[in-house]
């Protein structure tokens, strides 16, 4: 089924669970960044590599849930964030292009 790469004290790890790991890292890590960005700021702040790593991680999560695990519940999990990521980075760079074109006419 699953080819196994490693091995050890009862735990199998294979290609597809590197791929689902490095998903879960690139989600989870997003809200480190976020509250980075914010401490910066000294107010509550999103960067636009907030929602890039949302997309990623949970885009990257879907693909395992759907061709590694074949699991229904991880894909509802992840199939929402991914669309919600999306059309929130959609907003964000429609949102910093008409900023810049504002600054740039007056």
């Amino acid at each position: 089924m699953h080819e196994i790469l490693i091995s050890f004290w009862g735990v199998h790890i294979t290609g597809w669970k590197i791929v689902g790991y490095f998903g879960v890292l690139l989600f989870s890590g997003r809200w480190f960044v976020q509250l980075w960005a914010s401490r910066k700021a000294r107010k509550p702040v999103v960067p636009r590599i907030f929602w890039l790593m949302s997309m990623s991680g949970s885009l990257i999560c879907l693909l395992y849930f759907i061709f590694g695990k074949n699991d229904s519940v991880g894909i509802l999990a992840y199939l929402f964030p991914t669309g919600v990521a999306a059309y929130n980075l959609y907003l964000d760079i429609l949102h910093k292009s008409s900023s810049r074109q504002t600054t740039e006419t007056v």
